[in-house]
């Protein structure tokens, strides 16, 4: 050997691409490609930033006591469960890291978040997928995936980027019938926008179940993507397993302060999902009066779906709505290249994208009637 030989499992890896956040030539951008929040961060998590300035030649606490003590308080939690990341992704690798052996395997759903199929690879791990019955999680297909080689099953509750769920009923039934060395992950990053009475982002399962592992995020409706925090709730033996591989510092000052204070801001956290509750209906509505189909979501997006014909696919779409300044997220990497998916945006952005469809589908309706004269 001449050089250092890479894990093939790591060269399986297909590298995750974000959706873009720029329109090349568009006088105003609005970037509806990531889920962030239209409210943007609290103001207290803003102010709690600038105090911290000073500090931060210091190293962070690395067990992020204040923040797993206001996550704990926040959630009815113990905190010496909790476990912080740099982003939920960070917490699934830690626990991929931490269960998944040479050779193991770990399933997901077929339209399932993509950083799964990277955590399962990265650790030396085989990645099982599960169909899904009309772009949703089908707990028996991920039943009959599993095999006695089988470790972590990945569920994301909501799922992006479909924005489906399953309900409280079928997740307890997915965690009865797994065999008890099988951890069943939780994946709830949109759970703060679900306002269905049948959901529930499992975490009593994980306080009460020693194989359920629950994963949420900041990066969504508390508007802190860019410090990087998340975090996950599991039995002391998981979250023991987790501190051990994780990074000493994984989660820096800035990260902890802005967390606990965004925590503690309930009326930023309620004016973001009240945002949410009036406009994804809307969005939904209006896209669908425009003849296209739009998949039920409960999270803050959509996946809209568009015809296979030149000229009117989603690519297409895509190209004419970035053109002018609405960069949306095409998502043929998770299977579904028909689609698009939106984000739910400030009450502008969303008025302007429905207009723009509605340009978009004027165009390709008029073309067939100009060809004829």
């Amino acid at each position: 050997m001449t050089k250092p030989v890479v894990r093939p499992s790591v060269l399986a890896i297909d590298p995750y691409v974000p959706g873009k956040s720029g329109a090349p030539g568009a006088a105003r951008v609005f970037k509806l490609s990531a889920n962030e929040t239209p409210l943007g961060p609290s103001p207290r998590a803003i102010e709690a930033l600038r105090a911290l300035a000073p500090e931060i030649a210091a190293y962070p606490d690395g067990a992020a006591t204040r923040l797993r003590q206001a996550i704990g308080a926040a959630h009815g939690l113990d905190p010496e469960r909790v476990v912080c990341g740099a982003g939920s992704d960070n917490i699934l690798a830690l626990i991929a890291l931490s269960f998944l052996r040479e050779g193991d395997e770990a399933i997901y759903t077929q339209h399932g978040f993509l950083a799964y199929r990277i955590v399962i690879l990265a650790a030396g791990g085989v990645p099982v997928i599960a169909p899904e019955t009309d772009y949703r999680a089908s707990v028996d297909a991920i039943l009959g995936k599993v095999t006695e080689r089988t470790k972590i099953v990945f569920v994301a509750n909501p799922n992006n980027p479909t924005g489906s769920f399953l309900p409280r009923s079928e997740i307890e039934r997915l965690a009865d019938a797994l065999p008890s060395h099988v951890l069943l992950v939780v994946d709830a990053a949109y759970a703060e926008y679900v306002r269905r009475e049948d959901y529930s982002p499992a975490l009593e399962l994980a306080a009460t179940r020693e194989n359920v592992a629950v994963t949420r995020t900041f990066s969504k409706i508390y508007g802190l993507a860019g410090l990087r925090l998340g975090w996950g709730y599991a039995s002391a033996q998981v979250v023991d397993a987790m501190n051990r591989v994780r990074d000493p510092f994984n989660v820096s000052s800035a990260a902890i302060v802005a967390g606990v204070a965004a925590l503690e801001d309930k009326a930023h956290l309620s004016a973001a999902a009240t945002h949410n509750e009036r406009w994804l209906p809307w969005l939904t509505r209006e896209i669908e009066a425009l003849g296209l189909e739009v998949l039920p979501s409960v999270a803050n997006f959509i996946a809209i779906r568009f015809p296979l014909e030149a000229g009117r696919t989603a690519a297409d779409a895509d190209r004419f709505l970035t053109a002018r300044g609405l960069v949306l997220r095409a998502i043929g990497a998770y299977g579904m290249p028909q689609f698009l998916r939106l984000t739910i945006g400030s009450e502008e952005a969303n008025r302007l994208v429905v207009a723009a469809l509605g340009e978009f589908v004027a165009s390709w309706r008029a073309a067939p009637r100009a060809a004829h004269g």
